[in-house]
């Protein structure tokens, strides 16, 4: 199956699921199935993901939206004006102009969790980082926004209060304004993670049922991982099927300690230590 996923990475266009059962030596039906046990999704979702990868990559790299068009393998623009916003959660010119352009401020603060990073753009807070050294969580934020202009800036007193009330009173209703950037599928992830309320828990696979995706439970988890909004966009409040604390982004005694700070029907079981 590793096999299999370097040579979608190495195609422009999705082998058919033929060729990819002759490579692995199997049948159609075996193939598909055992890719998606192992993977979580199926060859064509995966393809799909690998195209949005090369899409960003392309239009961030190339002098023009077509340049990229045909880089990342799109063989007409029809196709690709079609499938380009679910990839990328935005129109292909918006997301180059957004990448070079970008702008965003931030400060560091204190709170009972350590340290906490906020960032900013015009339109609202865009990343919120939880760490113990502030050079990392700057180097976290720069891996995040590579091609955007980040600034350390003063005045951000009033946003870092907001995120520390939401940390240590997070029944607290807040109208924290959001900059939300993501793809299509992991924006609709992190706006179910806003509605989960307070007090309560969800299972990877609660979530991605009540996105209409049954099936995707792994990817549900992708997305609550590469979730740049700490508490804000609480991917804190889901847990494995066993109700156990699955890995969270900044330290599972974080997770743990956040959903005991909220209390009401969560009653989060220690991690278990492995080895």
């Amino acid at each position: 199956m590793a096999d299999l996923c370097r040579f979608i990475e190495s195609r422009l266009e999705l082998p058919t699921l033929a060729e990819l059962a002759r490579r692995a030596g199997l049948s159609p039906h075996h193939t598909h199935r055992l890719f998606k046990a192992t993977t979580g999704v199926t060859p064509r979702a995966y393809a799909s993901a690998r195209r949005g990868v090369r899409l960003r990559g392309a239009l961030e790299g190339s002098g023009t939206v077509t340049a990229a068009m045909y880089d990342a393998g799109f063989g007409s623009s029809g196709r690709f004006y079609e499938q380009a916003p679910d990839l990328l959660g935005m129109t292909p010119t918006e997301y180059r102009d957004g990448a070079r352009g970008l702008e965003i401020t931030f400060a560091v603060g204190r709170c009972s969790l350590g340290r906490v990073l906020v960032a900013v753009t015009a339109l609202g807070v865009c990343s919120i980082l939880l760490g113990e050294d502030p050079r990392e969580l700057e180097r976290d934020l720069a891996r995040r926004f590579r091609h955007a202009r980040i600034t350390p800036a003063a005045g951000l007193e009033a946003r870092i209060a907001e995120v520390v009330r939401l940390i240590e009173e997070p029944r607290r209703v807040t109208a924290l304004p959001l900059d939300i950037r993501g793809t299509a599928f992991q924006r609709r992830v992190w706006e179910a993670l806003t509605r989960i309320p307070a007090g309560s828990t969800r299972t990877y696979a609660e979530l991605a049922r009540s996105l209409g995706a049954p099936r995707s439970a792994r990817a549900v988890a992708r997305a609550c991982a590469e979730n740049p909004l700490a508490v804000a966009v609480p991917c804190h409040r889901v847990v494995r099927t066993d109700g156990e604390l699955a890995g969270y982004r900044w330290g599972v005694e974080r997770k743990q300690r956040l959903l005991e700070r909220e209390g009401g029907d969560c009653a989060p079981s220690p991690p278990r230590r492995r080895g």
